[in-house]
């Protein structure tokens, strides 16, 4: 990938101051406005590129994005930014299935830290000066912390739009009526029932257990692919292997009392009735997208940091989850088309428009703090959510982004399903499942 676009913008920036959408995209002119968003500032020297770039836009979004539009053509006049409507993930699929060539992809579009790997092996972003963008729109401590996350080497290729990890939700009337004190963190081994619902099997989930005691589920060393899954039980230490017994503990009471918990056709759904009021289900852990349709069924809910769940004393965390904004890669060399998207990026991610942005994305900008948004008209329980989701990103892991981790979803539900079959007698041979699960899964990485 050609770094001439990166060039052209420094030199640029130097001489300034500074989920259910159509599949198949739509180009709409955008012109109407939304109040309560503050034009972003643009100095003077940044005179009007003239050029026309196209921006992917998720249905509910458009009302912001069409806002920031009208902006732009305030303060660039003979520039044109038109919106195309397109799910973000319909829209990488898009560029998984053809390439970012292909002229129903926008020129700006979003992508999740965990998608960049595939996109980088599609050459679908052009570097862009990130952390010079940072430093005109401000707000960052430090901008490393988001920007190194999506980054190709020293290339920078999206700019942080959002951050998300799993929080805990709660029913307040259901701990009450199971003895649950929320004032102090909630050990797992302390379960009678299932005051806890988690859909443990699925790692996306499991994850956050590994985490909490260091169980390295793949990782890599250079070249090398390592894993503490092929390790003997014996070999794990005390705290891995507590994780795991907990895990295998909450599997048993689960498939002694309510077995669709532990069941990929009837998890989810078992969890929603039990987390309602009166159930039996005070906790689950879910990421802040959750929030809207969770508070329909449970009109109390609360929502706490992912560390209020230890396992052994050890606090759950997950992974530190990042949406970005990046420049399609056949606008390279086209310096106004460049000038344009990086200005229009910047004008999205206005941090005084944060409260507006969450309103109409879900989306908590990484650059504001979560006093800014406690000062808003959100909802509480959005605030709660927007906390919760910030404290506990704060203490999340870096997400593994090669690709090879992919081969791990299957291999851990796979091992972690096959209990209901094999009814392991102890947490030790619950483990041989998974290690050997794993060792086979090495041996196709060439392990």
């Amino acid at each position: 990938m050609k770094k001439i676009a990166t060039l052209l913008l420094t030199s640029i920036l130097a001489m300034t101051v500074a989920s259910c959408t159509p599949s198949t995209p739509t180009t709409t002119a955008a012109g109407t406005t939304t109040p309560a968003t503050t034009p972003a500032t643009t100095t003077a020297s940044v005179t009007d590129p003239k050029a026309t770039i196209t921006v992917q836009a998720e249905a509910g979004w458009k009302p912001y994005y069409e806002q920031a539009v009208a902006n732009m053509k305030t303060k660039f006049p003979d520039s044109t930014v038109t919106l195309v409507e397109v799910g973000a993930m319909d829209n990488l699929t898009i560029i998984d299935t053809t390439d970012a060539m292909n002229e129903a992809v926008p020129d700006v579009f979003a992508v999740p830290a965990d998608r960049l790997p595939s996109m980088i092996n599609k050459q679908a972003f052009t570097p862009i000066p990130a952390a010079d963008m940072a430093a005109a729109i401000g707000g960052y401590d430090n901008f490393e912390t988001y920007g190194s996350i999506l980054k190709d080497g020293d290339d920078y290729l999206a700019f942080p739009m959002n951050i998300e990890t799993l929080i805990t939700f709660v029913n307040p009337k259901n701990a009450q009526d199971l003895g649950i004190d929320l004032t102090k963190p909630f050990e797992v081994k302390d379960q009678k029932g299932n005051e806890l619902a988690v859909e443990a099997y699925n790692a996306w989930f499991g994850v956050a257990f590994a985490n909490a005691v260091g169980l390295d589920l793949l990782g890599k060393d250079g070249t090398t692919f390592t894993s503490d899954m092929i390790k003997d039980w014996a070999d794990l230490g005390a705290e891995k292997q507590g994780a795991i017994t907990e895990l295998y503990n909450y599997w048993k009471r689960v498939y002694d009392n309510s077995p669709e918990l532990w069941d990929t056709q009837t998890a989810g759904g078992k969890i929603n009735e039990m987390f309602k009021d009166g159930g039996k289900v005070a906790m689950r852990i879910d990421g802040p997208w959750a929030t809207p349709n969770l508070v329909k069924d449970v009109p109390g809910l609360d929502v706490l940091p992912l560390s209020h769940i230890t396992v052994n004393g050890a606090p759950l965390k997950h992974w530190q989850g990042l949406w970005g904004l990046g420049i399609n890669s056949r606008n390279e060399g086209d310096a106004a088309k460049m000038t344009l998207a990086q200005e229009f990026i910047q004008e999205l991610l206005n941090p005084a428009n944060a409260e507006a942005f969450f309103k109409a994305t879900g989306k908590i900008m990484p650059n504001v703090p979560a006093a800014t948004y406690e000062a808003t008209g959100l909802a509480d329980i959005e605030k709660k959510t927007i906390s919760a989701t910030i404290e506990s990103f704060k203490t999340a892991e870096n997400r593994p982004l090669f690709a090879e981790w992919g081969q791990v979803w299957n291999t851990w539900q796979d091992a972690m399903i096959s209990w209901n079959s094999s009814k392991p007698a102890n947490a030790e041979a619950a483990y041989k499942a998974l290690q050997d699960s794993f060792k086979a899964m090495m041996g196709n990485i060439g392990q």
